[in-house]
C-alpha cells in the first residue's frame, strides 16, 4: 500500500515492460475476435513527469528520457522499437516538451478495438481515484479498487471473451512477492486457459528468480519465455540491476521480436556497455 508508482514511471522498467506488452497486444489485434486485458496492479494509468514524484528520483531521465535525447530512430530501426516510441509519443503534443508518460492501462487503451475490453485493478486509494479518472470517458474500460490477485478469481475467465491477457505488475514490497506471484501465475493459468500470463519482476541478483522459475516448472506449467534486461551484472543485491518479464503461452514470434526490442534499448539505458538483454525459454510446449 506504500508502493506509487508515479515515482518510477518511465524507467528502464516501465520502458522493458511496455515495449513486451505492446508486442504481445499487437498479436491479439491480428484477429477479428474480441479479447480482454485484466492488468492487475494497474497504477495511476498515465503520468506526468514533469510532477513532483517523477522529478523527485528522475528515473525516467535514464529511461525513456534517454530516448527523448537520443537521434530519430532511423529507417533500420526495429518494427517493435519504433512502434513502441510512437505509442509513448502519441500521449504528448507535437512540437512541445515530452512530459507524459503512459502507464500500462493507458498503454493497452490506446490500442483498444469496439470489441476489446480492459480491466483494471488498483489497491491503492489515491492511484484508484486518479485510475477511474482518466477512464471515466472510456466505457471499454473498468476500474476496480481491490487487490489484484484477488481480482483474478473474481475476473476469470473473463465474460464473453475466450482471447486476452493477464499481466501482473507487483510492487514487490513484501519478501515472499515471487512466491505468491508464482501461485497466482499458476492460478490465472487454470481460470483462463485460452489466454496469455506475463509478470514482470525486479533483478537484484538472480538466485531469487532462479528459484521463481524452478517454483513455476515444479507446478507443471508449460509453454513459459522469460525475458530479462540488465542494466549491469546482477552481483550487487542491494541494487537494482535489471528486471524481467515471464510470459506463459507466449503468442507465436514472441521470443524473436522480445529478442530484438530489448537488444534495441539495452545500448541506450546501459551506456557504459554493461547492458545486456536474455530471452530463455523456462518451460517447452
Amino acid at each position: 500500500m506504500n508502493y506509487r508508482h508515479a515515482y518510477h514511471a518511465g524507467n528502464f522498467a516501465d520502458m522493458m515492460k511496455h515495449g513486451l506488452l505492446l508486442v504481445i497486444l499487437r498479436h491479439l489485434l491480428r484477429k477479428p475476435a474480441g479479447f480482454c486485458v485484466l492488468d492487475t496492479h494497474s497504477g495511476c494509468g498515465l503520468y506526468d513527469l514533469d510532477a513532483t514524484e517523477a522529478q523527485k528520483t528522475g528515473e525516467w531521465r535514464e529511461g525513456i528520457g534517454a530516448f527523448y535525447d537520443a537521434p530519430t530512430p532511423s529507417e533500420t530501426a526495429p518494427e517493435e522499437l519504433t512502434d513502441y516510441l510512437s505509442i509513448v509519443g502519441s500521449f504528448n503534443a507535437p512540437d512541445s516538451p515530452a512530459n507524459r508518460y503512459p502507464g500500462s492501462p493507458a498503454l493497452i487503451a490506446s490500442v483498444l478495438r469496439p470489441q476489446d475490453r480492459l480491466i483494471c485493478c488498483e489497491l491503492h486509494p489515491d492511484d484508484a481515484r486518479i485510475l477511474r479518472r482518466n477512464f471515466r470517458d472510456q466505457p471499454q474500460v473498468a476500474v476496480h479498487e481491490r487487490d489484484g490477485y484477488g481480482a483474478l478469481k473474481a475476473f476469470l475467465p473473463p465474460r464473453d471473451l475466450k482471447r486476452g491477457l493477464v499481466l501482473m505488475d507487483p510492487p514487490f514490497e513484501k519478501t515472499d512477492e515471487f512466491d505468491t506471484l508464482a501461485t497466482a501465475m499458476r492460478n490465472a493459468r487454470r481460470a483462463f486457459p485460452m489466454g496469455i500470463v506475463a509478470a514482470w519482476y525486479p533483478i537484484k541478483h538472480r538466485a531469487p528468480v532462479r528459484r521463481f522459475h524452478d517454483t513455476l516448472r515444479d507446478m507443471g506449467l508449460r509453454d513459459i519465455v522469460d525475458c530479462s534486461l540488465y542494466l549491469r551484472q546482477p552481483t550487487d543485491p542491494a541494487r537494482l540491476n535489471g528486471c524481467g518479464l515471464t510470459v506463459i503461452a507466449p503468442p507465436y514470434r514472441f521470443e524473436d521480436q522480445a529478442r530484438v526490442f530489448l537488444n534495441s534499448i539495452a545500448p541506450i539505458l546501459s551506456p557504459d556497455g554493461e547492458g545486456y538483454a536474455e530471452v530463455t525459454r523456462i518451460v517447452e510446449e
